[in-house]
């Protein structure tokens, strides 16, 4: 008889030990106070020099890596030395709740952030005070759902956590507890 291994997702993790932990190395009574992840939001933004098929490609990785349709983000004001007029696509952005949330932070934590060279750990200090955390990829290639042979151009993102978290210091516990790799 072989021993089946459980493999738990990070949800589940989290409701089964990450949540007691918590309660406990933050000294929080009322349960409701708990923190947790809210949502995730990644965005990609381009420069206006991009062509529409150029664009059309971004938005496409963009929907393979998140699981779910981008949407589009529009420039408020013109710009003259940027080329910029008001109203021209300049970015796409996916908002991430539930169960996709939890797998995207998944894939991000055990596939991604290990692929990445010389990689470290991520930094303490990109909190922005009331508990939620920015990180930035360089290039898209990094997930596995790209392939690196069909990229005509690498493509960063900036990937925002938000938590439910009142403070810096919550969020960064709530955070390592899930697997978050900071540095030391």
């Amino acid at each position: 008889m072989v021993a089946a291994t459980i493999v738990t997702s990070l949800r589940e993790r989290y409701k089964q030990e990450v949540r007691p932990a918590l309660q406990k190395a933050l000294a929080i009574e009322n349960p409701m106070d708990i923190p947790g992840l809210k949502k995730i939001v990644i965005n990609m933004s381009v420069n206006a020099s991009v062509d529409k098929d150029q664009f059309k490609l971004m938005t496409d990785e963009l929907a393979k890596i998140a699981g779910q349709k981008p949407v589009t983000t529009m420039a408020r004001k013109s710009v003259s030395n940027f080329k910029l007029r008001e109203g021209m696509p300049i970015g796409a952005k996916v908002t991430l709740r539930g169960q996709l949330m939890y797998e995207f932070l998944e894939r991000l934590l055990y596939v991604v952030l290990p692929r990445i060279r010389d990689f470290r750990g991520v930094s303490r200090k990109a909190f922005d005070g009331r508990g939620n955390y920015t990180l930035g990829l360089t290039e898209q290639t990094l997930f596995p759902e790209i392939d690196p042979d069909r990229v005509k151009r690498t493509q960063g993102m900036d990937i925002t956590i938000v938590t439910s978290a009142k403070n810096n210091e919550q969020a960064l516990e709530l955070l390592k507890q899930l697997g978050m790799p900071f540095e030391r």
